[in-house]
């Protein structure tokens, strides 16, 4: 029911930009696009697809991959040609092969901030209480977030287990003395039990501490804040404590930002001319951004291809500032 007009107005795009765009695919030729299976990489391939096929005559085909076989992938076979969300850290090692081989290359960021993680909580009991800023000065007030089981305690929620994040938070439980502070860790049990607790303590204006990461439609739909950690990245002890279960004494430490990078490969990059290179690396976008966006998938329950449309038509100042304007003008006049 909400899927509203745009597959219609594509419809319409695709029939008045058809007629002048065979020379220009000369120049750009065929591109396939890799779409991650999660929602902020959906709506970026297809704003990708958009503005390549409508501001550059390309012929653009998105296949749905996941992170890891998509890029090795493209470093192995040279196919998709663009993976536009790539979290590139989760194989550092496969990327910067692919790279000084030859065989990709990156255009820049994809999220200006980078993929977030940390503890967060609700802006307006952030406004109350402006003192607490830092994981510690939260857990300095274990009444302000009761335990649902011992209102007596104060509550961290954690995601599901097997989560990376799940067992970093645990880890930093113990680094940050939450049991000796009067804190239980909470095991949310799936994605949705956490988002359960976080939208439950919200609409109540409740306390509520825990685990959460962006870009996400609920930071979209929630206004949170992300707590400080109080101390420098670590990384040391991030990659030898933190990040392992078994260690006994974690220590403070920031948490770092993951690099969400736009790859492409090198073939793609040399045949696709100069317009499509600097179109992607000024192409990039934010947390706050992205949030929005996929807040507004959410509730309208919007298919990528809606929100690439969708998000044309409502942030013109941010996209003309990633093309020239005879580009931009073609981008106008196929949303409108």
């Amino acid at each position: 029911m909400k899927r509203f007009m745009y597959t219609s107005a594509l419809a319409v795009v695709a029939a008045s930009a058809g007629v002048g765009m065979a020379q220009a695919q000369e120049d750009c030729g065929s591109v396939v696009i890799a779409s991650m299976n999660w929602q902020s990489a959906e709506v970026l391939s297809e704003v990708d697809k958009f503005i390549l096929e409508n501001g550059y005559g390309c012929s653009a085909e998105i296949i749905t991959s996941d992170t890891v076989p998509a890029l090795t992938s493209m470093i192995e076979k040279g196919q998709p040609d663009v993976a536009p969300e790539g979290w590139v850290d989760l194989l550092p090692d496969v990327v910067d092969r692919g790279i000084a081989d030859g065989k990709i290359v990156s255009a820049g960021p994809a999220l200006s901030d980078g993929a977030v993680q940390g503890w967060w909580i609700p802006k307006y009991l952030a406004d109350e209480h402006p003192d607490i800023k830092t994981i510690s000065d939260a857990l300095d007030h274990p009444e302000l977030f009761p335990a649902p089981e011992d209102p007596s305690k104060g509550a961290v929620y954690n995601g599901p287990q097997g989560w990376g994040g799940t067992a970093v938070s645990e880890q930093l439980f113990k680094a940050y003395d939450g049991a000796e502070k009067g804190f239980v860790l909470v095991d949310s049990g799936s994605a949705a039990g956490l988002d359960g607790s976080m939208a439950k303590a919200y609409e109540r204006q409740d306390g509520w501490l825990g685990y959460y990461w962006a870009p996400t439609s609920m930071l979209g739909k929630y206004d949170m804040v992300k707590l400080d950690h109080g101390a420098e990245l670590d990384m040391d002890q991030w990659e030898n404590c933190i990040t392992v279960p078994e260690c006994p004494d974690p220590q403070p430490t920031d948490w770092p930002v993951d690099s969400v990078e736009t790859l492409l490969t090198t073939d793609f990059a040399e045949r696709a001319g100069d317009g499509v290179m600097e179109y992607y690396k000024a192409r990039s976008w934010s947390n706050d951004t992205v949030n929005a966006l996929m807040a507004w998938m959410t509730d309208n329950q919007a298919s990528g291809e809606d929100a690439a449309i969708y998000f044309l038509q409502n942030n013109e100042d941010l996209w003309k500032e990633w093309l020239p304007e005879d580009v931009a003008e073609k981008i106008r006049d196929s949303i409108n």
